[in-house]
């Protein structure tokens, strides 16, 4: 397996995000979601990164970047910590490409806090009402609950839950990298967190605004996806003014893994 490498620091507020770069060219920034980390995008950034400058990194409270109680991992706070996060890198205007919450945080930050992008790529984004599973709903209303499981049942649940945003079936070791961040007491913590974190209020902040959006836009999505279906993708391509979609075949909610080389064609061919 290849991997990213996440060198580089970045002070907030609420605790450090951990990023790192790789190739050159025009920027591209991509944004993943949950509950996952800036590794999934390993092989569409090396693809990406034959042609452009690839900037990637954690989130607050996932993979690499700090994790601790009390933290704010809410997509607010991330939309801001996103639009500093650009001042930082001094990126003026680059390619941003996104998927799942990583969707609504790179939309906060344009629609909200002024970042500007040069383009914007969604993959099977958090974007429209309504989202979160039921399981995300139960893990919400008893957080508490869940934070007390005991680590086996807990890993367990979690690679259950990591591997239904596969439809390529994928090696264990693959699971494994994906379920290590939510692991340990403070990793468990920070599973639940983030969850009991997500409200739908940080996307209906944003979600009338779609259709202000003045930039080229591509909407891909996985056609198997079972966490956010297809039709969310062809509405979400609808209500924002010259959006392209993309549908990616066999591929469910984590495309990057299902299908990397159908999403980087697709996206080196949108950015140019």
């Amino acid at each position: 397996m290849t991997g990213l490498e996440l060198p580089e620091r970045f002070d907030t507020p609420g605790g450090t995000v951990r990023w790192g770069r790789l190739g050159q060219g025009r920027p591209v920034v991509l944004l993943h979601g949950t509950p996952f980390s800036s590794w999934v995008w390993r092989d569409v950034a090396t693809a990406l990164a034959e042609r452009h400058e690839v900037f990637v990194w954690d989130l607050l409270g996932y993979g690499e970047s700090e994790q601790r109680e009390g933290q704010d991992v809410s997509l607010a706070a991330q939309g801001e910590i996103f639009a500093s996060l650009l001042g930082h890198w001094d990126l003026a205007a680059p390619d941003v490409v996104a998927h799942d919450i990583g969707g609504a945080v790179s939309l906060r930050a344009h629609l909200l806090h002024g970042a500007r992008y040069r383009s914007l790529a969604l993959v099977d984004v958090v974007a429209l009402r309504p989202w979160g599973s039921p399981f995300f709903r139960l893990v919400a209303d008893h957080p508490d609950v869940f934070e007390r499981l005991p680590p086996p049942l807990h890993e367990a649940l979690v690679r259950e839950y990591v591997a239904g945003a596969l439809h390529r079936a994928a090696p264990d070791a693959v699971i494994d990298r994906l379920v290590k961040p939510w692991l340990g007491s403070r990793g468990q913590a920070a599973f639940y967190r983030q969850i009991a974190q997500a409200d739908q209020r940080h996307t209906d902040d944003i979600e009338q605004r779609f259709e202000a959006l003045d930039l080229p836009v591509l909407v891909c999505w996985g056609e198997e996806d079972a966490w956010i279906p297809l039709e969310r993708g062809e509405e979400l391509a609808r209500r924002i003014p010259g959006a392209r979609l993309r549908r990616i075949a066999c591929a469910a909610h984590l495309v990057q893994h299902d299908a990397p080389a159908a999403l980087a064609g697709a996206l080196l061919g949108f950015l140019g």
